[in-house]
């Protein structure tokens, strides 16, 4: 882990035992335990009740809706597929991003608003997504093409949003979505709690969380099992004799696929679409001999901790047998971080590995892919905050035959 100071050289070695007062809990091995321990310790009622908070906010990522989410993303890849056709080449990139755009809104906002949704969306969150370039941890109002590119699509997909609002406003739908529970909240004096604007706001950081950083990591694990054939042949005859007996994708057969489960971690390891997690630090943190004050921001890297040798031997090979019963490896305290680790871990991790897992189950059942360009020029953009697939990054398919009883 690395310190981020204002200037180089803040981080400095820790002061005297006396001076330093009483040290953070740590668990076995060194690891300091900080934040949470201390905060059940003073402000215990004060923790529940967020994280009871926390739960009701994210409703639509609890277990019960889950099980629904699984035929919802299922019925999205066949609607996808059905624009296929029976061979072709597609890019991969923009193939899964406008899929997940779909499954996301689907599931995290609601099956009604899915239907509103228009292939513009897709062009427009294109657009959104140039602006986020690290620049912008600077000055995001810098007069850039991307910026202006940016804050165009923002303010139209604010007019789309308002079509959207102004019709079911006119026809009030029976069944109540995200929008429309947002919508109706009122401030004291009878105003709307939410402007269209701050609604705009939260769709935005609903799809980059449930679908920017999943489009990237599926264009990675489908790339990576047709770079490695074996690895490729083994998910999908795990898949066929799954669903061999005609059974449905469902959340509970989702959790029956541990060869497809390790393609995508191995996915993630090799290719976190993040490569950067930061975290303020709220009390002094002492580690051996050094101190980060509070206040200093703290930065760690997927990309090297995921490629960590004494975690991952042999780190640059993909492998799915590292998550293997008897191996493991993903389970090593902060090691393989590709949703971040913690208190502050993704909130939707879960929903994002059932989100592919189910994507998958359906398109490699019905499609056969091969590569569509060198192997060795699929390779990540690195000039945004969210890592992607540098385009093109094209893959040609063929629709299988059906799939042989076993």
């Amino acid at each position: 882990m690395s310190a981020a100071p204002e200037v180089p050289g803040t981080v400095a070695p820790a002061p005297a035992a006396a001076q330093r007062g009483k040290a953070p809990p740590r668990l076995r091995g060194e690891w300091p335990l900080v934040g949470h321990l201390q905060e059940l310790r003073r402000r215990p009622l004060e923790l529940f009740a967020r994280v009871r908070r926390q739960g009701l906010r994210n409703q639509s990522l609890r277990d019960s809706f889950m099980r629904g989410h699984a035929e919802v993303i299922a019925a999205e890849t066949q609607r996808m597929m059905a624009k296929l056709g029976d061979e072709g080449a597609v890019d991969l990139l923009d193939f899964f991003s406008e899929l997940t755009l779909y499954t996301s809104s689907a599931c995290l906002v609601g099956k009604g608003f899915r239907e509103e949704l228009t292939p513009e969306y897709f062009r427009v969150f294109y657009e959104l997504e140039k602006g986020t370039d690290a620049i912008a941890y600077v000055n995001p109002y810098l007069p850039l093409p991307a910026f202006r590119q940016r804050d165009r699509a923002r303010r139209r997909l604010v007019e789309l949003l308002s079509g959207v609002f102004a019709r079911r406003a006119s026809a009030p739908r029976e069944k109540r979505e995200l929008f429309d529970v947002l919508l109706s909240l009122r401030q004291p004096d009878g105003s709307a709690r939410f402007s269209v604007d701050q609604i705009t706001g939260m769709f935005i950081s609903m799809m980059f969380a449930g679908h920017h950083t999943t489009s990237g990591t599926a264009a990675w694990t489908l790339i990576e099992l047709l770079r490695h054939p074996d690895a490729g042949a083994r998910v999908v005859a795990e898949l066929d004799a799954l669903y061999a007996d005609g059974r449905e994708v469902s959340y509970q057969a989702l959790r029956e696929i541990p060869q497809l489960e390790s393609a995508i971690k191995e996915a993630l390891r090799l290719h976190p679409p993040l490569i950067l997690l930061m975290r303020k630090v709220m009390s002094d943190f002492h580690y051996k001999e050094w101190t980060v004050p509070a206040g200093k921001l703290v930065a760690v890297s997927p990309a090297i901790s995921n490629r960590m040798p004494e975690c991952f031997p042999d780190p640059d090979r993909y492998d799915l047998d590292r998550y293997a019963e008897g191996r493991e490896e993903d389970a090593r305290l902060f090691a393989w971080i590709p949703f971040g680790a913690g208190r502050h871990r993704c909130v939707g991790a879960a929903f994002a590995m059932m989100q592919l897992k189910a994507i998958f189950s359906t398109l490699l059942r019905d499609y056969a892919f091969e590569l569509a360009q060198p192997a060795e020029s699929y390779r990540n953009d690195h000039s945004k905050m969210v890592v992607q697939l540098a385009q093109p990054c094209r893959a040609r398919y063929r629709r299988r035959a059906a799939a042989a009883s076993p």
